[in-house]
């Protein structure tokens, strides 16, 4: 029997100067409904497009969906894993990382996922605002992108500003104009590509070796962020639900919207050679109007997918780092997305340049990952004092060398199988972390609330 103590009140001593974001949730904003629709909404990426596209000759198309689906399973699973945290305890990403990383070691991870998130931001707001600006042109004859991307841009920050409720009012109501548009763009490509489709795919004859299953990281690998901060979601999910249907919700959500833009982004790119949905959109759509209204689409799915997964993470990391408001977080996030410079990220010269820098970072999510799972469900048990979360000078102070060390040790191994790198480093980092937990001096004040103190007491 565990003597593990939890404590779920909180002292109101230790947050009356921490921003109200930061604190437990106090209210539960959304239902099952709105918690699908939010992660549906969050879900179309240009990233699924090029996912989709790169399995071109590799695998049938019957084998790319499955490789979709358990990408989108294994996924859903990871979200419930990390979620639960924040779904029991109401606390963000940010606090949830202080139990293992320690209050200034939480920068390490929060940069890893912060950094990415602004980066992609700034280039998936330069697409969608060639988007509108290619409708602007036709509809009216009028083209500036740089306007128009600095207006996107500020058009986002302003939704985000609002915070989840914001962001619920938004993915609601774009839930059902999605997977309509979804549908509608894949009947196109079949009815106007099939000659071209069936020519591709005729010689096709597949694999069920690495390249399937590196289909499956592939797409595990376009929320890989996403799981780790996945708390920030889940701690406005009403109580009352449970994991197994949490892990409903996620799978409901995730899978359609990823098979249409996976689907699309393949057989799109098998027919005509362009994996560009602006592109390709703007000039196979038949008429002016769905024309207009495709690429409209296209820019309102980022802004449905930046707001989610691109402001809410390093808005976070920056009000843990540096103490800032929500308001001016989410407004210096929108700038530091621009000191990018999405459009040259666009180009083909940096291509292969954002691939690296993509599997970089990706090589670091799994590990992170992996400490979070270890220590929060076999060290702690699911139980935790809340009142040592908000304890800065308390038993988690300082940097846990342990958790650091573990990702570091982690991050190395995914690279000896780089196209499985997020599986492959699961299991280093997780007996590594549990291991250098148990012995290392310098982790002793962490072992306080897990199996390890008891051990030891």
């Amino acid at each position: 029997m565990s003597n593990i103590v939890e404590n779920m009140n909180l002292n109101p001593e230790l947050v009356k100067n921490v921003d109200p974001d930061l604190q437990p949730t106090k209210k539960r904003i959304m239902g099952p409904l709105s918690y699908a629709a939010s992660f549906m909404g969050g879900c179309v990426s240009i990233g699924t497009f090029s996912m989709g596209a790169g399995l071109i000759g590799a695998l049938t198309v019957g084998q790319a969906i499955l490789a979709m689906v358990i990408g989108c399973l294994v996924i859903a699973v990871a979200l419930v894993i990390i979620g639960n945290c924040g779904h029991k305890y109401g606390i963000p990403y940010t606090v949830q990382l202080r139990k293992s990383f320690g209050p200034p070691g939480v920068k390490v991870p929060g940069l890893l996922r912060g950094i990415p998130a602004i980066i992609w931001f700034g280039f998936q707001s330069w697409v969608g605002a060639g988007a509108i600006n290619s409708c602007l042109s036709i509809l009216f004859g009028f083209s500036n992108l740089p306007l128009v991307y600095a207006l996107f841009t500020m058009l986002q920050v302003a939704l985000a500003i609002k915070g989840f409720e914001g962001i619920k009012w938004l993915e609601n109501i774009s839930c059902v104009f999605i997977i309509a548009i979804l549908a509608y763009m894949l009947y196109v490509v079949k009815t106007q590509f099939a000659t071209e489709i069936d020519d591709v795919f005729s010689g096709i004859k597949g694999t069920w070796g690495m390249p399937f299953w590196a289909a499956t990281t592939s797409f595990l690998g376009i929320y890989s962020t996403m799981i780790i901060n996945a708390s920030d979601y889940s701690r406005n999910l009403e109580g009352k639900v449970g994991p197994t249907f949490t892990g409903s919700i996620y799978t409901v959500a995730i899978l359609p919207v990823t098979l249409f833009m996976g689907l699309i982004g393949l057989l799109v790119t098998a027919a005509t050679g362009n994996s560009d949905p602006v592109v390709v959109f703007s000039t196979t759509m038949g008429s002016k109007f769905l024309t207009v209204v495709t690429l409209l689409f296209i820019a309102f799915a980022q802004v449905t997918t930046n707001v989610l997964n691109n402001i809410v993470p390093p808005s976070y990391v920056l009000m843990e780092s540096f103490h800032m408001k929500w308001s001016h977080a989410t407004i210096l996030v929108g700038i530091l997305s621009a000191c990018c410079m999405p459009w040259k990220l666009v180009t083909d010269d940096s291509a292969a340049g954002l691939s690296l820098f993509t599997q970089f970072y990706s090589a670091f999510l799994g590990p992170i990952f992996a400490v979070m799972a270890v220590d929060y469900y076999i060290l702690r048990k699911k139980k935790l004092n809340i009142n040592h979360m908000y304890d800065k000078q308390g038993v988690f102070k300082g940097i846990n060398w342990a958790a650091i060390i573990a990702i570091v040790i982690g991050s190395l191994c995914s690279l000896v199988i780089v196209q499985l790198s997020w599986y492959v480093s699961l299991i280093p980092t997780g007996l590594v972390y549990y291991f250098l937990m148990k012995n290392m001096k310098s982790a002793k004040s962490f072992r306080t609330g897990t199996i390890f103190q008891e051990q030891e007491g």
